[in-house]
């Protein structure tokens, strides 16, 4: 492990043998773990490459908003997209790399008066976790806006594109959730024309309703199961008695019941074992098997 991470250093990535990956979780949860941090889709490719050839074990992550790291850490090697951030305008059309923050992209919409992205504002990822998971909030989603995304194959050591429908978007899901082989690099975004004092409206409206009823003082992984059929993931743990209930530091918000929260000091068992007991309760009073949303690594 210790030759892999200085190869992939001499390539210009920053490095960190022993990550502690709390430090990069939205849920300040997480062991110990190397880390590799690359700059550019060079370096990412780079690093891809000499992963993958030399069949050592790795994952990539963008802001970790969306996830749970294990208490363990990671058997292996974590990629963390955040440094890459290139962003290339042509007019409404936005080509971006995968590492790039999703309010960073909102906010340059809006300065370019270009409507269709403001949802992304207050959502705590990057744009390739973004796609990943076809992340969505006020009646909007990644599926209408992205128009490409570009990957790397780690079965075939080749560069592809997906194109409209073919990114395989659905309900918190895309073609990359299905296919863990092929790694995002960017993705092309287009936007239409707009009012930007409207734009800006509409921003400041959503980030007032975010506080009034996420809880954002807390840290977590956002909502944490897929929205059901006809309901809402929140509504039927809150009917179910689960507001509060904890187990250790992990506990279902009083504030809105679809989010897990960290009160201090959870651990990644503490959150998975709480997940467990809202599926099994929720599907024993209501007949409804939540699906999760969050992802557990490690």
């Amino acid at each position: 492990m210790q030759k892999m991470l200085r190869e992939i250093e001499k390539l210009g990535a920053l490095v960190e043998d022993a990550c502690d990956l709390s430090r990069h979780s939205s849920f300040h949860i997480g062991g110990i773990s190397p880390a590799v941090f690359p700059k550019n889709r060079e370096q990412m490719l780079a690093t891809l490459q000499l992963l993958t050839e030399s069949k050592t074990r790795f994952a990539v992550m963008g802001y970790a908003s969306n996830v749970v790291f294990s208490d363990q850490g990671f058997d292996g090697i974590l990629i963390f997209t955040g440094r890459m951030n290139n962003a290339t305008w042509q007019g409404n059309i936005l080509a971006v790399d995968a590492g790039t923050s999703l309010r960073s992209v909102a906010l340059a919409a809006r300065d370019r008066s270009l409507t269709g992205a403001e949802f992304a504002y207050g959502v705590p990822g990057t744009v390739g976790g973004a796609v990943f998971m076809n992340a969505g909030a006020f009646g909007q989603e990644m599926a209408e806006i992205c128009v490409k995304s570009d990957y790397f194959d780690t079965k075939t050591l080749t560069l592809g594109s997906f194109v409209g429908k073919d990114q395989g978007f659905g309900t918190r899901t895309s073609i990359y959730a299905e296919h863990p082989e092929f790694v995002i690099l960017g993705a092309t975004l287009q936007l239409a024309e707009g009012d930007r004092e409207e734009i800006n409206a509409r921003i400041a409206d959503q980030t007032e309703r975010r506080k009034r009823t996420q809880p954002l003082e807390y840290p977590s992984a956002g909502s944490v199961f897929k929205r059901p059929e006809g309901d809402f993931a929140g509504r039927l743990i809150d009917v179910c008695g689960l507001k509060g209930v904890c187990v250790g530091d992990a506990c279902v918000s009083e504030k809105h019941a679809g989010f897990i929260i960290n009160k201090g000091h959870a651990t990644a068992a503490d959150v998975r074992e709480l997940v467990e007991m809202i599926r099994e309760r929720v599907f024993a009073q209501t007949g409804v098997l939540l699906e999760c949303e969050i992802r557990f690594i490690g």
